[in-house]
C-alpha cells in the first residue's frame, strides 16, 4: 500500500487532499500544528501528527513516526495580505519560514528515505499569484515565488534519485479557512496610504465568479502524485487555469 504525508490537514485544501488520498486506498500520514483539531475520519489507513513546519526537532519527530513514504505533499502555508510598509519584520519571516524553508527542511528530511526507496514524488502547493502577480500580497508572493524556484531547480537533483517533483499552484480561495485567516490578517498595521488599494483588491476579490476549491487542489495533487507523466506545473481551480491561459502558460 503506498504512503503519503501530507502537511497542514487541519482545513482546506490540505484536509481534501488527505481526504482524496484515503478515498483512493492509500496510507495517508496527516499532519498539523494541534492534531487534536483534526476532523478526518477514523481509518487503520490513517495517521494524524503533529507537525510543526518551522520547526527542526518537530521535522525530525514526525518523519520518524511516519516511517517510510512514497510521497510528500508540502501544503502548510501561511498568507499575508498588507503593505510591506504594515507588515513587522518578524511577521514577514514567519511567512517565508513557513512557505518557502518548512518545505525545504521537509524535504531534506524527505530524501535520504526516498534514496533507500529507490524513488518518490515531492508535491510543493504555490499560488497563481506567482504567475499574475496581485496588489498587497508582495511578501507572500515573494515566499511562493521562491517556493517555485527552489522546485524547479531541485527537480534536477530529485530526479538522479528517481524522485519526480512537481508544483501545484491553485487560484484564489476566499471561501477556504486559509482565505479567511487572510482576510483576518488584514487588519495588522496597514499604513492608512495603503487602505484603501487593499479594499479595492479584497472588493474585487469578493466579487470574482472564478475560484479555487480545495478539491480542486486534491485532485491536481493527486494527478502529480500517481501520474508519472504529470507536468511540472499544474493548475487547480478555474481561476489557475484562466490565469495559466492569460500568461501563456501550457495547460496540462
Amino acid at each position: 500500500m503506498s504512503k503519503v504525508l501530507i502537511t497542514g490537514c487541519s482545513t482546506g485544501f490540505g484536509l481534501a487532499t488527505a481526504q482524496h488520498f484515503l478515498d483512493q486506498g492509500w496510507e495517508v500520514v496527516a499532519t498539523m500544528r494541534t492534531p487534536a483539531a483534526s476532523t478526518l475520519p477514523a481509518s487503520d489507513r490513517l495517521t494524524v501528527l503533529p507537525l510543526d513546519v518551522t520547526d527542526a526537532a518537530s521535522i525530525e519527530a514526525a518523519l520518524a513516526a511516519a516511517g517510510p513514504l512514497d510521497a510528500l505533499v508540502n501544503n502548510a502555508g501561511l498568507g499575508m495580505l498588507n503593505a510591506v510598509e504594515g507588515a513587522t519584520i518578524d511577521k514577514i519571516r514567519e511567512v517565508v519560514e513557513t512557505n518557502l524553508i518548512g518545505p525545504i527542511a521537509l524535504i531534506r528530511a524527505a530524501m535520504p528515505g526516498f534514496r533507500a526507496r529507490g524513488g518518490g514524488v515531492v508535491v510543493n502547493v504555490s499560488s497563481t499569484v506567482t504567475v499574475a502577480p496581485l496588489p498587497a500580497l508582495a511578501v507572500y508572493t515573494g515566499s511562493k515565488s521562491g517556493l517555485n524556484g527552489f522546485t524547479e531547480s531541485f527537480a534536477f537533483e530529485a530526479a538522479l534519485h528517481g524522485v519526480r517533483s512537481h508544483l501545484v499552484l491553485p487560484g484564489a480561495a476566499p471561501e477556504t479557512d486559509f482565505g479567511k485567516n487572510v482576510m483576518e490578517r488584514i487588519g495588522f498595521d496597514i499604513p492608512a496610504e495603503y487602505e484603501s488599494f487593499v479594499q479595492d483588491y479584497l472588493a474585487k476579490l469578493r466579487g470574482s465568479t472564478e475560484v479555487t476549491q480545495a478539491e480542486d487542489v486534491a485532485k491536481a495533487v493527486w494527478r502529480a502524485v500517481t501520474d508519472p507523466s504529470a507536468p511540472m506545473r499544474i493548475p487547480a481551480g478555474a481561476d489557475a487555469v484562466t490565469t495559466f491561459k492569460q500568461a501563456g502558460w501550457p495547460l496540462p
